[in-house]
């Protein structure tokens, strides 16, 4: 049994505060991976007492769970997970307006209203889209039944002049001082490198959430960008950890995995180690829809065991047989090939939340995309666009059965 706080002399503890992050990037980035994996028996004795890792988060001057609580999915009728997170010290909370509409800040809320002391040890995120801040944040201030919410975030930005505005910065300012939010930034899906070195020039993002996962990590421009916006003083809140592709794995790609799962080792607790293993990155946020993954994940992160090199291979090898499957949200490339023509990275993640998870209503979203651009999807030549992805993603085909499988 791997014992939660001990670490073999010949390996790394990327949480040692002695540890540089020029090591861990020798270790894990530039392999691309580096996690920690537990078996999966000790699942059912997760430590009670010992506290959850804290990050500072950037300049604010808040610190942060390491782990945090991703809240798209049903929070109103799974009111056990939020208990089970915050008694075992995960209280950075990532919801948005748009979640279960609104359903997942109600849920929250049912929460709060139970356990009203427990708002002042929470870090409470929520989100909201372009031209309607003021609408949005006042209605998830209803939702949450909180004065004010720790982080607000802009919702899905994909290049930043969408959040380089002078009103925007002036309208975030004023949230601030009226006590409505205490930060503020944006997430990204896509383009997140160019966006992120955006946001450090700018001088007043508090905060990004951004895609990253053990299939982005290695990439130069991505290392380049953490960089920015660590210098700039921004706190870092990685998502989408577990890099989920369209589509089933190959009974061969499963099996390069192998190799860990004959240790009792879980790949997802992996992949989330890999990420809780930078110190760049202030909260690693996972979504949490049920009691297994909850445990499996808060497991994760109170162990401090470390993989070996070879395992991390493993890792790599499995990243690299099925990156045809996985969309690194590129929009830059493929989209502007097409002129405009369609948003590719939107359908592609709703074709990920279809295929990667099931508690999000993906039908939903892309019902969201105007009518006459669904009918055109399985008649355009997406040639263009499959020449300039990097994955060298089949676009045209995934356009298609999104437009089959999502209608």
């Amino acid at each position: 049994m791997l014992e939660p706080n001990r670490t073999p002399r010949n390996k790394m503890n990327p949480d040692d505060p002695n540890v540089s992050r020029r090591r861990f990037l020798q270790t894990s980035g530039a392999l691309g991976f580096g996690a920690l994996l537990l078996p999966s028996r000790i699942l059912a004795a997760m430590p009670d007492t010992t506290p959850m890792a804290r990050k500072k988060f950037g300049r604010t001057g808040a610190e942060v769970s390491a782990l945090g609580l991703g809240c798209m999915f049903d929070i109103i009728n799974n009111q056990v997970i939020l208990r089970t997170a915050f008694d075992h010290g995960v209280t950075y909370w990532d919801t948005a307006a748009s979640y279960s509409r609104g359903g997942s800040e109600t849920g929250i809320s049912m929460f709060l209203e139970k356990n009203p002391s427990a708002r002042k040890d929470l870090f409470i995120v929520t989100k909201g889209r372009f031209n309607e801040l003021e609408t949005t944040l006042a209605e998830s201030l209803g939702r949450l039944k909180t004065d004010y919410v720790d982080l607000f975030f802009l919702h899905g930005i994909d290049r930043i002049s969408q959040v380089d505005s002078p009103a925007i910065k002036a309208w975030a300012e004023k949230a601030k001082r009226d006590g409505k939010i205490r930060f503020f930034g944006f997430s990204t899906h896509s383009n997140m490198p160019q966006c992120l070195q955006g946001a450090a020039k700018l001088g007043w993002i508090d905060g990004i959430m951004l895609t990253y996962n053990y299939r982005e990590m290695h990439k130069p421009e991505m290392q380049a960008a953490l960089d920015a916006c660590t210098v700039a003083g921004i706190g870092l809140t990685a998502m989408k950890t577990m890099a989920s592709r369209s589509g089933a794995e190959t009974p061969e790609q499963a099996a390069l995995l192998a190799p860990l799962t004959d240790k009792g080792f879980t790949p997802g607790q992996a992949k989330l180690k890999v990420v809780l293993a930078n110190p760049q990155i202030a909260c690693t946020c996972v979504q949490m829809p049920n009691m297994r993954v909850c445990r499996e994940n808060i497991a994760a992160a109170f162990n401090r065991t470390q993989l070996d090199v070879a395992d991390l291979k493993v890792l790599q090898n499995h990243a690299a047989a099925t990156c045809a499957g996985y969309c690194s949200g590129c929009s830059h490339l493929c989209e502007p090939a097409l002129a405009g023509a369609v948003p590719i990275r939107d359908v592609m993640r709703h074709l990920m939340y279809h295929h990667g998870y099931p508690e999000v209503d993906a039908r939903a979203l892309f019902a969201e995309l105007p009518a006459d651009l669904r009918a055109r999807l399985p008649e355009l030549d997406y040639t263009a666009a499959e020449r300039v992805c990097p994955n060298r993603l089949p676009i045209g085909r995934l356009m298609r059965e999104a437009s089959q499988i999502l209608a």
